[in-house]
């Protein structure tokens, strides 16, 4: 493929969101006559995370797809909660299959240009202009995966609530788990009075990931990660010999932050760095899709890409979730308790899709009456 240095479009960062992005424009043949760049410094040809989501039926990730479970588990430290998710499926899919199919795909169009590069900055110009390391482009829009510094600028008043983890890929030597169900959420095993809890992902009976997590403001040690998976793996699930075959670690950020105003006439903040991912939980997959969707269609009706892509009420009620876990981290267990214990799937997923009717929130929020959610949802209404 030739290299220009003026693009209809550039996507900078080939993560989740650009890529997405990217195998939307090239699927629509309204798109054949742009010239689209993807700028990103990493060749993306390693498995740096997982992603997993819920939906209903057969869903266009399907091909990268590499495990699904039809029902799931949630333990709080009093009782032991059995979720049957139908209709959904709770799917996953390992980042390395996500690049190879994003890449082959791509690949085969003639208007889409992978440079490899790092970006240093963008100016909102008419054309934009991106300078990288290595040179200089220009474009009629920019689509921008890189996280304002504002938002690590810890003297501004937004709440920052670190989902941070680690996972173990274990295999042992006898058949212990359960392929059908994973645990959503075990809080048998705790980090003192935190909200901390353990994740497990069976991909056979004798392989699974396990993951020890934290909704948390600040972060913990390596060492502290390590000692809650052995510990969970030998108390727990009972297993005194196995092999670790890969390990996983990340910080996704759970935040009130205004990503939302980040974006400008030529500038679109996409991924993490536009708000993407929930606040409240952290999922960002199926996120992802409907904003590229949206996106799409703003782009095809000459309409600002950002326009109409941010839900007011569910934003609140994530800034609200946030403040309780922000004041009172105790109440996590207790949070994720009455909520997996008192509403039904489609009404839980709906809520974490921001698909719910006001009815359906009303339920949600019935659920979840307390003290410490009384004292959010007014401090958040006056932040």
């Amino acid at each position: 493929m030739s290299l220009h240095n003026h693009f209809n479009y550039i996507i900078i960062g080939n993560g989740l969101a650009g890529l997405q992005l990217a195998i939307e424009l090239s699927n629509d043949p309204f798109f054949d006559d742009k010239q689209i760049a993807l700028i990103d410094k990493s060749q993306k040809d390693t498995n740096d995370k997982t992603w997993c989501f819920w939906e209903k039926g057969y869903g266009k990730w399907d091909s990268v797809v590499s495990n699904t479970w039809d029902s799931a588990l949630f333990y709080s430290s009093k009782k032991k909660i059995d979720l049957n998710l139908e209709p959904y499926t709770y799917k996953m899919v390992r980042s390395i299959d996500f690049y190879k199919q994003a890449k082959s795909i791509l690949s085969q169009k003639n208007n889409i240009h992978f440079i490899i590069d790092d970006v240093i900055c963008v100016e909102e110009k008419k054309p934009v202009v991106v300078t990288t390391k290595k040179g200089l482009y220009t474009a009629d829009h920019v689509f921008d995966s890189r996280i304002n510094p504002d938002f690590f600028n810890k003297k501004n008043n937004y709440i920052r609530i670190n989902q941070h983890f680690k996972g173990w890929i274990i295999e042992s030597e006898t058949d212990v788990f359960n392929t059908h169900s994973f645990t959503m959420m075990d809080y048998r095993l705790k980090d003192g009075e935190q909200t901390a809890f353990t994740y497990v992902l069976p991909f056979s009976k004798t392989k699974a990931l396990i993951e020890f997590t934290y909704f948390t403001p600040h972060l913990v040690g390596d060492s502290v990660y390590n000692k809650y998976l052995k510990q969970y793996i030998s108390d727990v699930l009972n297993i005194e010999t196995y092999t670790v075959l890969e390990v996983e670690t990340g910080n996704i950020p759970m935040t009130n932050f205004p990503f939302s105003k980040e974006s400008s006439e030529h500038i679109t903040k996409i991924g993490t760095a536009g708000g993407w991912i929930k606040g409240s939980t952290g999922y960002s997959f199926k996120h992802t899709e409907k904003k590229v969707a949206k996106i799409i269609g703003n782009l095809k009706q000459n309409n600002m890409p950002s326009k109409g892509l941010y839900n007011t009420r569910h934003t609140f009620y994530d800034a609200v979730f946030l403040n309780v876990l922000k004041n009172n981290n105790d109440k996590g267990e207790w949070i994720f308790e009455q909520f997996y214990s008192k509403n039904t799937i489609e009404t839980m997923f709906r809520f974490l899709d921001d698909e719910s009717s006001f009815s359906e929130d009303f339920k949600i929020m019935q659920s979840l009456f307390s003290v410490p959610f009384i004292k959010a949802f007014f401090k958040t209404l006056l932040f």
